[in-house]
């Protein structure tokens, strides 16, 4: 998955937005601009743009059940304890193409899940009723928006 097609599946989330809070580079994606369910770094950015503009492939940080994170890094060398995170609930991702797009598509949708259900409960309800159980589509074209999340 390219830093371009992660940008685009992390926005596909309901009330999902990008912000650049500790300057350019690092994009940061919130739920409900509160909190922050994935981090990206490094890579070449997407359509052009310099976002994200470090040489090397990109990162993500993204949350995790505990458990689950321990089986994720032994089952990919790109998993590793999340860089500057809590490294029990967070993992970081190299978009190096060796962890297949539909397992990461997996990971984002969990950690997009966790975090919507720390929201208070009002903010949690809906954002998660719009979800409900649908995930970014993988491959050509532009995602499709949960209905009921365009401005």
């Amino acid at each position: 998955m390219t830093p371009g097609e992660f940008i685009d599946a992390a926005l596909w989330f309901p009330e999902a937005e990008e912000s650049e809070p500790f300057g350019p580079g690092p994009l940061v994606y919130k739920v409900a601009r509160q909190k922050m369910f994935a981090l990206l770094t490094g890579g070449s950015g997407s359509s052009g743009s310099s976002r994200a503009s470090e040489d090397g492939p990109a990162t993500v940080n993204l949350k995790c059940d505990p458990e689950l994170a321990l089986e994720l890094r032994g089952q990919f060398p790109a998993v590793t304890p999340g860089w500057h995170m809590n490294k029990r609930h967070w993992n970081s991702v190299l978009l190096d193409g060796s962890v297949p797009d539909d397992e990461l598509v997996e990971m984002l949708r969990h950690s997009y899940v966790l975090v919507a259900r720390s929201l208070r409960r009002v903010d949690r309800d809906r954002v998660l009723a719009v979800l409900g159980e649908g995930a970014p589509p993988l491959g050509e074209g532009a995602p499709e928006v949960p209905a009921g999340t365009q401005d």
